[in-house]
């Protein structure tokens, strides 16, 4: 089970920072990372982390987003800077097990606004 927080509304420029919380049948899980879908568009990754710390950005990040992870609290945090109005979306939070595989379990969303 994935529980995810820290959504909200910003003004552009702005920081905020979500987190995801692992719990149940936690030990397998390799990868957790987030994605995000504004209406009407495709779900986009946002960035992943693995538990050893490797980590990879969806294109639009440039820099501004970093993604760490506490393995001991099994959580996630991605912290979003210089937010901009197009990141305005619900950002979902994700796990696996695998790498290359799909993704395995999904939380809630978190709705992100970013107002100009």
């Amino acid at each position: 089970q994935l529980q995810a927080s820290g959504g909200g509304l910003v003004q552009a420029g702005g920081s905020l920072r979500l987190s995801c919380a692992a719990s149940g049948n936690i030990f397998s899980i390799n990868v957790m990372g987030w994605f995000r879908q504004a209406p009407g568009k495709q779900r986009d990754l946002v960035a992943h982390i693995t538990k050893a710390g490797n980590t990879n950005y969806g294109d639009f990040v440039k820099g501004r987003f970093t993604i760490s992870r506490d393995n001991a609290k099994n959580t996630v945090y991605p912290q979003m800077n210089s937010l901009k109005p197009e990141d305005t979306a619900v950002y979902y939070c994700a796990a696996k097990e695998v790498i290359w595989a799909a993704y395995d379990y999904w939380g809630q969303g978190t709705e992100v606004t970013v107002s100009s």
